[in-house]
């Protein structure tokens, strides 16, 4: 059981891919970047070689050029030279800076782009030759080494067939005027690396999805990892238990001050104290507008005495009202009979300080079902 739940066959979420991408753990293709490389390579010197040679042309005469004037001044010499290392440095730049923009484009396209130097920090657990070996048997490795070997004996045949097909043209090159050479030359060498880009071409093509595949499957997960991500998640159970606890002793200190708009308090006598208030106007049910335990209990009624609110001493129904009902609530529907009870008591009396009525005599004690008082619960569990 322990062994299956440690397969890694679910796919991976998005906080676990997100946290892969910060750490610059991304789907990357090779042969992307070498296509990009390559290929700007190709365009760079291609479109720079016919000024760079035309420059060079011009400089190499420059230096060639002697006259009994250069000959006295020979700090002249120095400068030439400085030109012409200008010339040859500003076309290594220029080549340099086309190649490095399409590596950084070839790498973005493939996996994006990511804001992260954590690839750049060392990590010496790649120094464990054990882990080491082991990586080489890895599902990606062979499957590269795979793709590598069939790339390479690819290679191999288009550049023999190439070889054989223009051996006697590059031998007939010998006879021909050197402007002529050369520009055959030149076609001959741009149709080879012609056919070698699209082989990588053709590579690159499976290569991207190939990668994304590996990263994903690298990135599976097991159904442990799915659990222990979830806590993470959704945080501590009992921890979270603790903050709704505070938050609901909050709420019940905050909610002393809708004491004085209840139409009655009842309480347990002195652990429990809950508001209620009703207007069948704008209500459907009673409602608790306040509730809590011990010192708050006490603050309560205080307050309810305060503003002449009826205080009524009913334990069973304090106890169900604090345990089953929540502020701003309406009462669970359990206690409807119970409560309009109590009311029918407050609205008598009421009526009997206006003289428009007899004084009701006894306080109600209203039926309150057992599986709602907590009381009842824990005298039932101590027993059995």
């Amino acid at each position: 059981m322990e062994q299956g739940s440690q397969d890694r066959n679910l796919p991976a979420s998005e906080r676990k891919l997100k946290k892969a991408r910060d750490d610059g753990q991304v789907s990357r293709s090779q042969d992307l970047s070498h296509l990009a490389v390559l290929g700007a390579g190709a365009v760079a010197v291609l479109s720079l070689s016919p000024i760079l040679f035309e420059q060079l042309k011009l400089s190499m005469v420059q230096q060639l050029s002697f006259d009994a004037e250069t000959v006295r001044r020979t700090g002249t010499m120095v400068q030439r030279l400085g030109d012409a290392s200008t010339i040859g440095t500003a076309g290594c730049v220029a080549f340099a800076a086309i190649v490095m923009t399409a590596a950084i484009l070839g790498a973005v396209a493939s996996g994006g782009w990511v804001n992260s130097l954590k690839p750049l920090m060392p990590d010496f657990s790649r120094l464990n030759p054990l882990s080491g070996f082991a990586n080489l048997f890895s599902k990606k490795k062979l499957l590269d080494t795979a793709k590598m070997v069939l790339m390479t004996a690819i290679l191999f045949v288009i550049a023999g067939l190439f070889l054989k097909s223009g051996m006697q043209e590059m031998a007939a090159i010998l006879l021909q005027p050197s402007p002529a050479a050369i520009s055959h030359l030149t076609q001959w060498m741009t149709g080879g690396l012609g056919l070698m880009l699209l082989v990588i071409l053709l590579a690159a093509m499976v290569d991207v999805p190939l990668q994304l595949f590996l990263h994903k499957d690298q990135m599976k997960m097991s159904h442990q990892e799915v659990k222990e991500e979830g806590k993470e998640s959704d945080g501590n159970p009992q921890l979270k238990g603790k903050i709704r606890q505070k938050q609901r002793e909050m709420a019940q200190k905050s909610s002393v001050g809708a004491v004085p708009k209840a139409d009655f308090v009842v309480m347990n006598p002195t652990h429990f104290a809950v508001a209620i208030r009703y207007d069948e106007a704008t209500m459907r049910a009673p409602r608790v507008v306040s509730k809590g335990a011990d010192l708050l209990a006490m603050k309560i009624r205080d307050v309810a005495k305060q503003h002449s609110i009826p205080v009524l001493q009913s334990p069973m129904l304090a106890r169900a009202l604090y345990a089953n009902a929540e502020l701003d609530q309406d009462i669970p529907s359990t206690l409807y009979t119970a409560v309009a009870q109590v009311l029918a008591y407050v609205y008598r009396l009421r009526a009997a300080m206006r003289g428009e009525g007899v004084m009701p005599t006894e306080v109600p004690q209203p039926f309150v079902p057992p599986e709602l008082d907590p009381l009842s619960k824990t005298l039932k569990a101590a027993t059995l």
